[in-house]
Protein backbone atom coordinates (compact mmCIF):
# COMPACT_ATOMS: atom_id res chain seq x y z
CA UNK A 1 0.00 0.00 0.00
CA UNK A 2 2.91 2.69 0.93
CA UNK A 3 4.59 1.36 -2.33
CA UNK A 4 1.19 3.06 -4.44
CA UNK A 5 0.96 6.06 -2.19
CA UNK A 6 4.88 7.01 -3.59
CA UNK A 7 3.78 6.00 -6.89
CA UNK A 8 0.99 8.39 -7.02
CA UNK A 9 2.37 11.00 -4.49
CA UNK A 10 5.50 11.21 -7.28
CA UNK A 11 2.61 11.20 -10.21
CA UNK A 12 1.02 14.29 -8.52
CA UNK A 13 4.31 16.17 -7.99
CA UNK A 14 5.74 15.71 -11.40
CA UNK A 15 2.32 16.74 -13.24
CA UNK A 16 2.86 20.19 -10.53
CA UNK A 17 6.13 20.73 -11.69
CA UNK A 18 4.75 20.31 -15.45
CA UNK A 19 1.66 22.29 -15.35
CA UNK A 20 3.42 25.20 -12.87
CA UNK A 21 6.44 25.15 -15.83
CA UNK A 22 3.76 25.64 -18.69
CA UNK A 23 3.89 29.31 -19.85
CA UNK A 24 0.32 31.42 -18.79
CA UNK A 25 0.11 33.46 -21.71
CA UNK A 26 1.69 32.68 -25.58
CA UNK A 27 3.61 35.41 -27.08
CA UNK A 28 5.37 36.49 -30.56
CA UNK A 29 8.76 36.98 -31.40
CA UNK A 30 8.47 40.66 -30.81
CA UNK A 31 7.59 39.70 -27.21
CA UNK A 32 3.88 40.89 -27.89
CA UNK A 33 0.76 38.95 -26.89
CA UNK A 34 -1.18 37.12 -29.32
CA UNK A 35 -4.94 37.40 -28.35
CA UNK A 36 -7.95 36.46 -30.10
CA UNK A 37 -8.52 39.56 -32.11
CA UNK A 38 -9.00 39.56 -35.98
CA UNK A 39 -9.28 42.91 -36.42
CA UNK A 40 -6.78 44.37 -39.22
CA UNK A 41 -6.78 47.96 -39.90
CA UNK A 42 -5.52 51.45 -39.23
CA UNK A 43 -7.21 53.83 -37.86
CA UNK A 44 -5.07 57.06 -37.86
CA UNK A 45 -1.94 58.00 -39.29
CA UNK A 46 0.56 61.04 -38.61
CA UNK A 47 4.06 61.66 -40.59
CA UNK A 48 6.63 63.71 -38.58
CA UNK A 49 9.71 65.76 -39.83
CA UNK A 50 13.15 65.35 -38.29
CA UNK A 51 11.88 67.85 -35.75
CA UNK A 52 9.25 65.78 -34.87
CA UNK A 53 6.51 68.52 -36.12
CA UNK A 54 3.67 66.95 -38.57
CA UNK A 55 4.38 67.71 -42.23
CA UNK A 56 0.87 66.52 -43.06
CA UNK A 57 -0.71 69.38 -45.08
CA UNK A 58 -4.36 68.11 -44.34
CA UNK A 59 -5.41 65.01 -42.40
CA UNK A 60 -4.59 61.60 -43.89
CA UNK A 61 -7.32 59.79 -45.60
CA UNK A 62 -7.48 56.09 -44.68
CA UNK A 63 -9.23 53.33 -46.93
CA UNK A 64 -9.21 50.47 -44.91
CA UNK A 65 -11.55 48.71 -47.66
CA UNK A 66 -8.95 49.54 -51.08
CA UNK A 67 -6.06 49.21 -47.82
CA UNK A 68 -4.24 52.53 -48.60
CA UNK A 69 -3.45 55.50 -46.40
CA UNK A 70 -3.11 58.92 -48.71
CA UNK A 71 -1.13 61.51 -47.04
CA UNK A 72 -0.38 65.08 -48.32
CA UNK A 73 2.69 67.26 -46.87
CA UNK A 74 3.99 70.56 -47.40
CA UNK A 75 6.28 71.55 -50.13
CA UNK A 76 9.63 71.22 -49.39
CA UNK A 77 9.46 68.55 -46.94
CA UNK A 78 12.84 66.25 -46.87
CA UNK A 79 10.55 62.89 -46.98
CA UNK A 80 14.37 60.98 -46.37
CA UNK A 81 13.38 61.98 -42.82
CA UNK A 82 10.45 61.15 -41.62
CA UNK A 83 8.95 59.29 -38.97
CA UNK A 84 5.38 57.82 -39.62
CA UNK A 85 3.40 56.78 -37.34
CA UNK A 86 0.55 54.36 -37.28
CA UNK A 87 -2.34 53.63 -34.89
CA UNK A 88 -3.64 50.45 -35.44
CA UNK A 89 -6.43 48.15 -34.30
CA UNK A 90 -6.38 46.49 -30.61
CA UNK A 91 -3.36 44.11 -30.55
CA UNK A 92 -2.49 44.34 -33.98
CA UNK A 93 1.26 45.05 -34.55
CA UNK A 94 2.68 46.26 -38.23
CA UNK A 95 5.81 45.02 -40.14
CA UNK A 96 7.84 46.07 -41.13
CA UNK A 97 8.30 48.01 -37.55
CA UNK A 98 9.47 51.60 -37.42
CA UNK A 99 12.30 52.05 -35.23
CA UNK A 100 12.79 55.31 -36.15
CA UNK A 101 13.47 57.81 -39.12
CA UNK A 102 12.35 56.68 -42.63
CA UNK A 103 13.20 57.37 -45.73
CA UNK A 104 9.89 57.76 -47.90
CA UNK A 105 11.51 60.02 -50.59
CA UNK A 106 10.81 57.54 -53.58
CA UNK A 107 7.40 58.78 -54.52
CA UNK A 108 6.99 56.33 -57.65
CA UNK A 109 7.26 53.18 -55.77
CA UNK A 110 4.66 53.40 -52.50
CA UNK A 111 6.30 52.40 -48.93
CA UNK A 112 3.90 48.90 -48.06
CA UNK A 113 2.94 48.22 -44.77
CA UNK A 114 1.57 45.10 -43.45
CA UNK A 115 -0.53 45.01 -40.68
CA UNK A 116 -0.98 41.45 -38.53
CA UNK A 117 -3.97 40.71 -36.65
CA UNK A 118 -3.49 40.04 -32.44
CA UNK A 119 -4.25 36.56 -33.55
CA UNK A 120 -1.12 36.99 -36.19
CA UNK A 121 -2.92 35.03 -38.96
CA UNK A 122 -4.28 37.78 -40.44
CA UNK A 123 -2.08 40.32 -42.72
CA UNK A 124 -3.45 43.25 -44.47
CA UNK A 125 -0.90 45.45 -46.61
CA UNK A 126 -1.53 49.29 -46.81
CA UNK A 127 0.09 51.30 -49.33
CA UNK A 128 1.25 54.67 -48.03
CA UNK A 129 0.70 57.28 -51.13
CA UNK A 130 2.16 60.54 -50.61
CA UNK A 131 1.90 63.66 -52.40
CA UNK A 132 2.92 67.28 -51.62
CA UNK A 133 0.59 70.41 -51.29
Amino acid sequence: MAKYFKITLSILMISAIIISCKKDSVVDEDGLLITFRQECFVSNFELLGADFVSVRSKTAVIDTVAQTIDVEVLFGTDLKNVYPQFTLATDCKLDPKVTGRTDLSNLASPKVYTVVSGNRKIRKDYKLNIKFQ
